[in-house]
């Protein structure tokens, strides 16, 4: 299973629901490992370290920062940037309301490690 870091700033009701979903997931918070309040870079070195897929919202500076990462060569486990601005309705029964990304962390937290992951296009 994929090892979760959510952002400081990261939907707590993302979070929650997908701990409801699967209450086995990997997944902590920035505020529990005592890194509230670090700087982007302190938090992806962590997550390199730790071996966590970063959860976040901060499109502008986390994405910059991953990225030189990458190009230094230095650990990247991954990086899951989303808009916080795309919450629908909840989902409560089937049928009633779907919030799409939680179809995609959701996906993204039981999919097996050797399975390459395949693009919308494809």
């Amino acid at each position: 299973m994929i090892r979760l870091l959510s952002d400081e700033n990261f939907n707590g009701d993302i979070v929650d629901g997908l701990l409801r979903r699967n209450p086995r997931l990997d997944l902590v918070r920035v505020q529990d490992v005592g890194l509230a309040e670090a700087k982007d870079p302190a938090i992806l070195d962590w997550a390199a370290r730790e071996g966590r897929v970063l959860l976040t919202h901060d499109v502008r500076t986390m994405s910059r920062f991953a990225y030189e990462r990458v190009r230094r060569g230095e650990r990247m486990p991954g990086l899951v940037v989303m808009s916080d601005t795309i919450l629908g309705p909840p989902l409560t029964a089937p049928g009633r309301g779907f919030r799409p990304h939680t179809a995609l962390l959701t996906t993204l937290a039981v999919r097996p490690r050797n399975r390459p992951c395949r693009s919308a296009a494809a």
